[in-house]
This record gives C-alpha cells, sequence and structure tokens, in this order.
C-alpha cells in the first residue's frame, strides 16, 4: 500500500516538474510572439512624426511604475554585483534601441537576418563565459534554426548578409549586445527575475536618454501619440521583458536563443498579412525548420528537467 502511494506520490512530482519545466518554454514563446508584431505599432509611432530614440525612451518610462517600486526593493541585490549589473543595462539598452532604430530605417528582412545571428553569438559565449556543454543534437538544433531562418530570409537581390549601411550595423550590433545581456542574464541567477527585468529597462532610458541629448533629437508629436508610445511601454514592454527574462534565467543560453528565433515566424507573417503579401514556399519552409528546432529545444528542456 505504502508503495502505491509512493508511487502515485511520485507521479505526481515528475508531472508537476515537468509542468514547471516548459514555463521557460512558454515565456520565451509569448515574448517571440509580441516582439515579433512590435513593429507595427512602432512604424504607426514612426509615421506620426515620433522619432525612433523618442519612442524608445517614452515607452520604457511607462515601465517605471513598476520598475522603481522593484528597484527600491531589491537594491541589495544592485549592491552585490554592481558592475555586472551595469553592463547587463546597457547591453539591454542597446538591444532595444538599436533594434528598433533599424526595424524603421532599415530593410526589414536584412535587419531580421542580422539581428538573429544572435544564437551564434549567444552560443559561443555561453560556452566559454558560462561553460555550458554543447551536445551533438544541440548543435544539430542550433543549425536547423539558422539555416531556417536563412531560407526563410535571404534573398539573393539583398546579396550576403554582411552590414552595408547604419541600419544594418545597428542590427548587427544589436544581436550582439542581445546575446550579451541574455549571457550576463544567465550569470545573475542568484538576483530576482523582476530586478534584472527593472535593470534592463533602467538601461534603455539611459542609452535612450544619452543618444537623444547627443544628437539633439526633438519631440514635436502630439499628446496622442506620446500617451500611445507610454501605454505600448507600459503594457507590451513590461510583459515581453518580464517573459524574456524568466525563459532566459531557467534555461541554458543556446536554448533560449534558439526557440527566440520564433520572432522571425511571427514577424514576417504579421508583414506579409498587414502589407497584404504572398507567404511563398520558402518562407513556409523556413518557418517550419524554426518552429521544429524550438520544439526540439522544449523536447530537451522537458527530459533534462532543467528549470
Amino acid at each position: 500500500m505504502n508503495n502505491k502511494k509512493d508511487s502515485i506520490s511520485q507521479s505526481a512530482f515528475i508531472t508537476k516538474y515537468k509542468t514547471h519545466s516548459m514555463l521557460p518554454v512558454f515565456g520565451l514563446l509569448l515574448a517571440s510572439t509580441m516582439w515579433g508584431l512590435i513593429w507595427y505599432p512602432l512604424r504607426l509611432l514612426d509615421s506620426n512624426g515620433l522619432h525612433g530614440l523618442w519612442a524608445s525612451a517614452l515607452m520604457y518610462c511607462g515601465t517605471l511604475i513598476i520598475a522603481v517600486p522593484i528597484l527600491y526593493k531589491g537594491w541589495r541585490e544592485w549592491l552585490s554585483h554592481p558592475y555586472m549589473f551595469f553592463f547587463m543595462a546597457i547591453a539591454t539598452g542597446w538591444t532595444n534601441i538599436a533594434f528598433i532604430l533599424a526595424v524603421l530605417d532599415g530593410n526589414v528582412v536584412r535587419v531580421l537576418l542580422l539581428f538573429y545571428l544572435s544564437p551564434l553569438w549567444a552560443t559561443l559565449l555561453s560556452v566559454f563565459f558560462l561553460g555550458e556543454h554543447l551536445s551533438r543534437r544541440a548543435i544539430a538544433i542550433l543549425g536547423v534554426a539558422m539555416l531556417g531562418a536563412v531560407i526563410m530570409l535571404w534573398h539573393e537581390s539583398l546579396g550576403f548578409p554582411a552590414p552595408k549601411d547604419t541600419a544594418d550595423w545597428f542590427a548587427l550590433s544589436a544581436g550582439i549586445a542581445f546575446a550579451i545581456t541574455n549571457v550576463l542574464i544567465h550569470k545573475l541567477n542568484h538576483a530576482s527575475i523582476m530586478v534584472k527585468t527593472a535593470t534592463g529597462w533602467l538601461g534603455v532610458l539611459l542609452v535612450a536618454f544619452i543618444l537623444i541629448i547627443f544628437t539633439e533629437q526633438k519631440l514635436n508629436v502630439t499628446n496622442e501619440v506620446i500617451a500611445g508610445a507610454w501605454i505600448l511601454g507600459a503594457v507590451a514592454m513590461t510583459i515581453m521583458n518580464i517573459a524574456v527574462v524568466y525563459g532566459v534565467t531557467h534555461m541554458p543560453v543556446h536554448r533560449s536563443a534558439i526557440i527566440l528565433l520564433f520572432e522571425i515566424v511571427v514577424g514576417a507573417v504579421s508583414s506579409l498579412l498587414l502589407t497584404n503579401e504572398v507567404i511563398e514556399m520558402r518562407e513556409w519552409i523556413g518557418g517550419g525548420l524554426v518552429i521544429l528546432a524550438a520544439y526540439l529545444t522544449a523536447i530537451n528542456q522537458v527530459e533534462d528537467g532543467a528549470v
């Protein structure tokens, strides 16, 4: 009888453990979906005269209603590793701002392709700085994901995916900064998710206002546009950033980087639908490979029980 009870208890524990281990995957997929759609409201704000730097600043001002009380309560966590938190804030700030500027000013296809080289940088950084071990299976899954990204986004008319203008450099540097951010988030595992998230928000504000002052960008839009940017930050940016930090904190960096590639699928499909373009076969094939890689990564996460 006791053996039966023990067996039931053990089974319930395993089920609960595996369910919990899927939460980081769900968090990253939610974040990827929202990031894949964020280009549309950003384009609307830009069409109403709101420059990308001011859009970034106003959106992340919307997160302060949550960030300030979080950092006030968690300031001791900052003191434990102040330099690491500072570098994470700067990396997060540049990731967000450079990506927004690239999407607004450059060829979206090239921007996505250059930005989503980030899994390569994240994988290399995780091996050298976090000591993560890459199995042959992990390397194969990464290869599938990157192949899907290239098939889906590259076109011969775009040429070799190397930076050609300012927008391209913004996209490439944003991808590198994103990889650095992920590694630092993972390395700060002792810190709470909300403190790391709020730190990233402050980093965006810091970088944005420095660039606004340096470039002398003027704010000349209606109050409705300002309110729209603020609300977008308070709601969408808050949810997206918390989901990313939670997922990256509870998963190996090389796995989280692969799942975040799902943003490519969402971004490409949403842009095609909203611009009345037709989804070609290569988009379906490339997107299918990205989804397959994300699925295989999620399966590995449950099998390993990595939380």
